[in-house]
């Protein structure tokens, strides 16, 4: 039976839209946008084991990923977190309904209620470019990993956050926005390893102002020197 863990903490992050809420159950997200982003974090990870006895799920959302990650990495325990209640209870129904074991924390990214070195594996899609307190949130994820854990760091960049149709459909905290350099920076200056084999910058059609139409339609392909809109790394918390 899946349980939910509720706390206090008030994380400072900025609530999705209406639209934003709803595309998070559309079929879209959950195969162009999480899948494929899956797919490509699990080739980067280095030394890849068999299963990660501990995995969490920082803003699991509507639950989407949890099935996934089940299958994927075979955890003993499997943790989704959120700051939003009614997604983590949403995400509860998922879980069950895939007849996926999980527990569920309501708490907050830069204030994480976990032991320290206690996860084997964290995944954080998509959730980074919500959060005011990116500095804290990373060392909150570096403290929460066992040495020689891994991180699985998925974003979107300044370039597509600060596009039209972002601002559009979407909320974020605008002045905090990282390019792919400023996050891989910034993942390193908590204390993770990334290889460079272990980086990979996606230059998916969604991600694109015009969403692919002048590459899908008028055959113009993407120029291969640009500022790219999505980052995906896997990082190791090393032993020493």
């Amino acid at each position: 039976m899946n349980s939910a863990v509720v706390n206090d903490a008030v994380d400072p992050h900025v609530p999705e839209t209406a639209f934003g809420k709803w595309f998070l159950q559309t079929e879209t997200w959950t195969v162009h946008v999480l899948e494929r982003a899956m797919k490509d974090l699990e080739r980067l990870i280095p030394q890849r084991q068999a299963s990660y006895p501990v995995v969490a799920d920082v803003g699991c959302g509507w639950g989407r990923s949890l099935g996934k990650l089940h299958a994927r990495f075979a955890p003993q325990r499997l943790i989704g977190m959120d700051i939003d209640p009614s997604m983590l209870k949403a995400a509860a129904v998922e879980a069950e309904q895939a007849g996926v074991k999980a527990e569920f924390l309501c708490c907050s990214s830069s204030n994480i209620r976990l032991e320290d070195n206690s996860v084997d594996l964290l995944f954080c899609h998509q959730t980074f470019h919500h959060l005011i307190d990116q500095e804290q949130a990373i060392h909150e994820f570096f403290r929460v990993l066992k040495p020689g854990g891994v991180l699985l760091f998925a974003e979107s960049t300044k370039r597509y956050i600060h596009s039209w149709i972002i601002r559009l459909l979407f909320r974020h905290p605008m002045d905090v926005q990282k390019t792919a350099d400023e996050y891989l920076t910034l993942v390193r200056s908590a204390g993770f390893e990334v290889q460079p084999d272990s980086l990979s910058y996606p230059f998916l059609w969604w991600s694109r102002e015009d969403l692919g139409v002048m590459e899908r339609v008028f055959r113009i392909r993407p120029p291969e020197k640009r500022e790219e809109t999505l980052i995906n790394l896997a990082a190791i918390k090393p032993y020493s």
